[in-house]
């Protein structure tokens, strides 16, 4: 889906300017996604595997929830949005807890897409079985929990276990101490 989204500057200010998330990528534009990230009561964390049909790094295992924000729209409101379009969970915004933003700037596909996002990174409590859980298959393959000690190994063998994007270790590593904070683990 090609949607329109808001630009920014490469400092992430409003520009009050908008494109089509195509051209956003042809032309290197920086924007805003969000990503959320759930863990369980226990400490499990939600990892969603991407679909094989994604052009960028598809199969591999990510962020519980993410997505780009449609023009006008809040972080927030992205976040409740795509967490029920992709896995089909209903979230209270008070439940969402703002841990970060992250710049990431990568070039894909040849060069073809160059992807210039600030994701606003929230954390919120998964408080149901996975299999009251609804994938949106056109951009999720699988979910699955890991513990925080199997996320780790996953990720400290990443070079090798093809399961995660290894160039992403530092952000996957900031993401599991939040939760380890936030629990106090």
């Amino acid at each position: 889906m090609d949607e329109l989204i808001d630009i920014v500057t490469k400092q992430g200010q409003p520009t009050g300017k908008t494109a089509l998330k195509s051209e956003t990528h042809a032309k290197g534009l920086y924007h805003n996604t969000i990503h959320l990230w759930l863990y369980t009561s226990n400490g499990e964390i939600l990892l969603q595997q991407r679909s094989h049909k994604k052009i960028i790094y598809p199969l591999l295992w990510d962020v519980s929830v993410a997505g780009h924000i449609d023009a006008g729209e809040t972080f927030i409101e992205a976040a409740l949005r795509e967490t029920e379009e992709e896995i089909g969970l209903k979230l209270d915004a008070n439940s969402l807890q703002h841990i970060g933003v992250f710049l990431h700037e990568t070039s894909y596909n040849n060069g073809k897409i160059q992807d210039n996002e600030f994701h606003q990174v929230f954390i919120a409590e998964l408080k149901i079985p996975l299999d009251q859980l609804t994938i949106q298959e056109a951009e999720v393959e699988a979910v699955k929990l890991v513990s925080i000690q199997e996320f780790e190994d996953l990720l400290t063998h990443s070079e090798t276990n093809s399961h995660f994007v290894t160039s992403n270790s530092d952000y996957y590593k900031f993401i599991i101490e939040s939760i380890k904070k936030e629990h106090h683990l």
